[in-house]
């Protein structure tokens, strides 16, 4: 459905309609210095009533349709708060590109654990919770999915750095 890759936009949208979230996955990964390409962004939000009406009026706003395979469009789907409530996740695509939502990311109890170790950063001009690169990297070691497979060397590395840097040492 999307014609060019714009996370910023996707991003800004949840944050306008004051979606609590905690940005996770390939993108999260990215806002931690990981130079691996992602296509969508991943997100983790708060699961109360009153934060999924927000999060079903944000994905009403992006024009998100579930996406399949077969339908680059997406399929049109029954946007409210008891319908993203009845799922653990859900892959969506927008005009601004696709948008998954995993209510429990693997190797996480879900948002609150998540957001214990989140930090809040600038993605480009938008304030966001970006989930620890460790839950980052627990999480794709979890899921053991063949793309988390490719991507943990690297990202493993990366968290070996910042680990490396805040404790003020240099690489052997």
């Amino acid at each position: 459905m999307a014609e060019d890759f714009l996370p910023e936009r996707i991003l800004a949208v949840l944050v306008e309609h004051e979606v609590v979230f905690v940005l996770i996955g390939g993108m999260g990964a990215a806002a931690h210095g990981s130079p691996l390409p992602t296509e969508d962004v991943d997100v983790t939000p708060e699961g109360s009533r009153s934060n999924l009406t927000r999060l079903a009026k944000a994905l009403r706003a992006l024009d998100a349709r579930s996406r399949h395979p077969d339908l680059p469009e997406g399929l049109a789907f029954s946007c409210d708060a008891t319908a993203l409530a009845a799922a653990i996740f859900w892959n969506l695509t927008t005009p601004f590109g696709d948008l998954d939502i995993s209510f429990t990311p693997a190797a996480s109890t879900g948002y609150a654990s998540l957001a214990s170790g989140a930090v809040v950063i600038d993605f480009h001009g938008v304030p966001v919770q970006l989930a620890s690169l460790a839950d980052i990297v627990a999480s794709k070691a979890a899921a053991n999915r063949p793309k988390d497979q490719r991507a943990l060397p690297v990202l493993r590395e990366l968290l070996a750095a910042q680990t490396r840097a805040r404790a003020g040492r240099t690489p052997p």
